[in-house]
């Protein structure tokens, strides 16, 4: 299996760092070909702008959309941004690994997500959902979160975790073909003991080891 984790944290020493470290080891010593992203040691930039592209279909009003279909069409991404793309092409599993920060994605990985998903290549002329691009991959979130799981449910102070993520899960992965598998969440580690800590990776580890088998969630609707 082609697993492409995409690694969002500005810290690699991190528990986000630790989680990254322990998905890339164990997956390799699975058999599994991995590639990455590593945003932040990338210095990847998250601004969609003409430098993804490297000729123009209209030099006067600037469409992203369009010039991504113009890109698809004419080999014309940048090959910064065309390697991405091809790795999100080739991959069988993707996962995004990431703090989750003012409940969303950080905003490197979401300008990752801006650029990489290109129009024509990710989506586009009536593939979405079950006539998607992706159909037949799968992606996940390992994220982070601030505080502890008490508050990450309904009626919680924070509200249901799922209906937070529901927007990346729905909008990003199912919306481009992926089936979502279940997220794997850990809750405010670094309000926890080292043990704990090495028990999550040690669960996370244990998961990935048979992550080929699992099946895909329901991750239902906006609202």
């Amino acid at each position: 299996m082609n697993v492409l984790i995409v690694f969002a944290h500005p810290e690699p020493k991190s528990f986000n760092g630790a989680l990254f470290n322990t998905a890339v080891d164990t997956l390799t010593a699975a058999g599994h070909t991995v590639v990455t992203s590593d945003l932040y040691a990338m210095d990847f930039d998250p601004n969609s702008s003409r430098a993804n592209f490297v000729a123009q279909k209209d030099p006067d009003f600037f469409k992203p959309q369009l010039e991504e279909r113009h890109a698809t069409a004419t080999r014309g991404f940048a090959p910064e941004l065309e390697a991405e793309i091809r790795k999100l092409e080739n991959a069988d599993l993707v996962i995004f690994q990431f703090p989750l920060w003012w409940f969303a994605l950080p905003a490197i990985l979401k300008g990752w997500v801006d650029r990489v998903f290109a129009m024509g290549r990710a989506y586009g002329s009536g593939r979405i959902y079950d006539k998607g691009f992706f159909v037949a991959k799968r992606a996940m979130l390992s994220f982070t979160t601030g505080g502890f799981q008490p508050s990450y449910v309904t009626g919680g102070e924070e509200g249901d975790i799922l209906a937070i993520v529901r927007p990346i899960h729905r909008g990003i992965f199912l919306f481009t073909g992926f089936s979502v598998l279940a997220p794997a969440i850990h809750y405010g580690p670094a309000r926890v003991e080292p043990s704990q800590r090495q028990q999550w990776l040690d669960e996370w580890a244990k998961r990935l080891r048979s992550i080929e088998d699992e099946q895909p969630i329901d991750v239902g609707p906006y609202a």
